[in-house]
């Protein structure tokens, strides 16, 4: 095999790693997470590209104090961004693989 052969199978590699990761991130923006906190008082929606698309909540925590509210929408959003993350991480693993790429390397994309 020459040079000029492995220069344009690394290319097209490239090119095909660069079209899955770029398919792997659209689907991430459609695909969407949710997650909860107090028994459902909070809840939040967020795309696996991590937009929150939606805070919902129930109107008897309004009544409390708000300093209750404030923790209870950070940790449902806190388990959102977790969830998104390892919808992510999956999505770009999986767009990754076959790319005959080194231990550890993929997960840079």
């Amino acid at each position: 095999m020459n040079i000029n052969m492995l220069m344009q199978q690394a290319q097209r590699m490239q090119k095909d790693m660069e079209s899955n990761i770029k398919k792997a991130k659209e689907e991430l923006a459609l695909t969407e997470v949710q997650a909860e906190a107090g028994g459902g008082l909070v809840k939040v929606t967020m795309t696996g590209r991590f937009v929150v698309k939606r805070i919902e909540i129930n109107p008897d925590l309004l009544q409390d104090e708000p300093d209750m509210i404030e923790d209870l929408i950070a940790a449902a959003v806190n388990d959102a961004v977790r969830q998104a993350e390892q919808v992510s991480d999956e999505k770009l693993k999986a767009a990754n693989s076959g790319m005959g790429l080194p231990p550890g390397l993929s997960g840079l994309f």
